[in-house]
């Protein structure tokens, strides 16, 4: 776009794209187009300095950061236009890697642009030029570090990850302290070399890029079913929470044509859309404006999976995904309050260091959901907040749990709060102290666990894959699932005045590595645990319930007689809503949808009084 520059195209995209309600875009000045260096070399191959090809960088501000003042023109023109258009925009400023293709200028190629000292230099110098030039600019609305950085090239340790992302933000915070420095980063973990939590210390907004197509553990099920429909929501919560910091969907999508139907993918947005807003996420963004089939350069004349991925198709036509988001983005704004107040959330849900972070935590979010209830996430050497339930999944490996945590964990629980664990091989203090199973025996399984439960007064069986067996001699407790044997699974014990449920098996991992739990739960009623173990919690926090494990419900307080209750149906048929409130509770009023029925793939916001 840069530099095949047609202005006449650009402003008849952003024409196209307000006129389908498109409020703010990210846009990427591509590197090596805005900062266009080269090196000089003498003998023995010596570097002797940048140029603008055989042109000496001028000395002026601009020179000296290598930046092209004809580019930063082109970028002016199209602030102009966007501003015309009423489009705010989120400018992505290390635009090195788009669609599976690294961007670098060519003094810099064939270095590691996230370590090399000289990359770094001349990354600082850009931003912090380009930001001073632009800042002006009415039409800006943050700063990104850029697309996908931490997909640019390898670093060696979360310490050069830090190092890279300090020096960037830095720069760009020197040269414009007032707007909000975005992450911009895909795939962040709790551990590892890019973190949320140094993300989250560095930036003042996290982002994630969550396509269910690329994410480990969505594809068991249709994109419009409940697992790739909240895929979105728990990843934005779940960056969020540890990394401290807002968190939003900065690009999403189904992938294209050969996912599903743009039916389907309108049906994907909507839902998404009404998640994240029912969790109290500020936004999201879709990949991408317009479709590219035509382009002949690469990335896209060798990846044809990024070629059709717009919202407007190249003749100008408006995509039903866009008129979906634009539709319910409008409905939601005509509510008569501006927007929701904090929703409920009975449950903390800690994660361990050894286990798969994403999977547990993606696991005991379903599960929750699906029993009718909200968690937050917070990892193991972060403080512990107050909370009536506290899940602690999967425990993992022979380093369990850190001592102080799980001393604050059992005081909390000693003063009247309800602890769930589940084990995945994992090592615990205490063990027949808490839970009142002593183990007998220890090997390795052949097959996954058939699981025999009670839950409501029922029988049900249930599939939970594990590595080991455990063998327990029953104790002080009672046993609420057991395996054919009779070898205990699920028991409850009382440990001071609270409660300690303790699962031999990793059900939360279960939920994601296995098909029908989220699509078919009728089939593999994994959630029927969470849903009994947090009755009496939901019972005192809550004011509605209803059986239906794939209509997730949020509650929001207005104030004590009056909240707002929002229903979402993560599926593709529609469900019947048969809302069970709290003696004295009435439904006052219905805002969003049908009280009746919620419709597939969509939702119904009530007001609820006592």
């Amino acid at each position: 776009m840069w530099s095949d520059w047609r202005p006449e195209v650009l402003e008849l995209d952003l024409q196209r794209l307000a006129g389908a309600g498109i409020q703010v875009m990210r846009v990427f000045p591509l590197w090596p187009d805005f900062q266009p260096i080269t090196t000089l070399y003498t003998n023995g191959g010596r570097p002797t300095g940048q140029r603008f090809g055989e042109e000496r960088l001028p000395d002026t501000e601009l020179g000296r950061a290598g930046l092209s003042t004809l580019m930063l023109e082109r970028f002016l023109v199209l602030a102009d236009l966007a501003a015309k258009h009423q489009i705010k925009l989120v400018v992505g400023l290390i635009t090195g890697w788009m669609s599976g293709r690294l961007f670098v200028p060519p003094a810099l190629q064939g270095r590691n642009i996230l370590t090399d000292p000289e990359a770094i230099r001349w990354q600082v110098r850009f931003v912090d030029a380009f930001v001073r030039h632009t800042k002006h600019h009415p039409a800006l609305a943050a700063w990104d570090l850029g697309n996908e950085c931490n997909c640019m090239q390898d670093v060696a340790d979360s310490h050069q990850a830090y190092l890279w992302t300090s020096a960037v933000a830095n720069a760009i915070r020197r040269a414009d302290p007032g707007r909000p420095l975005v992450s911009g980063m895909h795939g962040l973990a709790p551990q590892g070399k890019w973190t949320m939590q140094d993300q989250g210390e560095l930036t003042d907004i996290l982002t994630t890029h969550p396509y269910p197509f690329w994410t480990q553990y969505m594809d068991f099920d249709p994109i419009d079913s409940m697992r790739p429909l909240v895929h979105a929501t728990v990843e934005c919560l779940f960056y969020s929470q540890i990394g401290r910091k807002p968190c939003f969907a900065e690009e999403m999508g189904t992938m294209g044509p050969m996912v599903c139907s743009e039916t389907v993918a309108a049906a994907f947005a909507r839902t998404s859309l009404l998640s994240q807003w029912a969790h109290g996420l500020p936004g999201l963004m879709w990949w991408c404006a317009s479709d590219q089939t035509k382009l002949q350069h690469s990335p896209y004349d060798s990846n044809a999976c990024e070629n059709e991925l717009g919202l407007i198709a190249e003749d100008g036509r408006v995509k039903p995904v866009l008129r979906a988001l634009t539709e319910t983005r409008q409905a939601l704004a005509k509510m008569p309050l501006e927007g929701l107040p904090p929703r409920v959330v009975e449950a903390v849900c800690i994660l361990n260091t050894q286990q798969d972070h994403w999977a547990v935590a993606l696991g005991a979010f379903l599960l929750a959901k699906q029993a009718g209830f909200d968690l937050s996430f917070t990892f193991e050497d972060q403080d512990l907040p107050d909370a009536p339930l506290y899940l602690l999944p999967c425990v993992t490996g022979v380093g369990g749990v850190p001592k102080q945590l799980w001393q604050a964990l059992l005081a909390k629980v000693r003063a009247g709060a309800t602890l769930w664990i589940s084990s995945d091989n994992g090592y615990l203090l205490n063990f027949t102290e808490i839970t009142g199973l002593t183990v007998a025996n220890r090997r390795r399984r052949r097959e996954a666990a058939q699981v025999r439960l009670t839950a409501a007064g029922q029988a049900v069986e249930i599939t939970i894959p594990a590595s080991f067996r455990l063998d327990y001699l029953p104790g002080a407790s009672s046993l609420l699932g057991t395996e054919p044997d009779g070898n205990p699974v699920w028991s409850k014990s009382s440990y001071g005045k609270g409660t300690v449920h303790y699962c031999s098996l990793p059900l939360e991992t279960a939920m994601v590595t296995q098909p029908d739990t989220t699509w078919h739960p009728e089939a593999q009623p994994l959630a029927q645990v969470y849903r009994e173990m947090s009755a009496e919690i939901r019972a005192a926090c809550r004011v509605t319930d209803q059986d239906e494990p794939l209509v997730g419900s949020t509650e929001h307080p207005l104030d004590d007689d009056r909240r707002v209750v929002v229903l979402v149906n993560y599926s593709a048929q529609d469900r019947p809503l048969q809302l069970k409130l709290r003696a004295g509770w009435t439904v006052a009023e219905c805002w969003y949808g049908n009280p009746a029925t919620v419709k597939a793939n969509d939702a119904v916001v009530l007001l609820v009084q006592a």
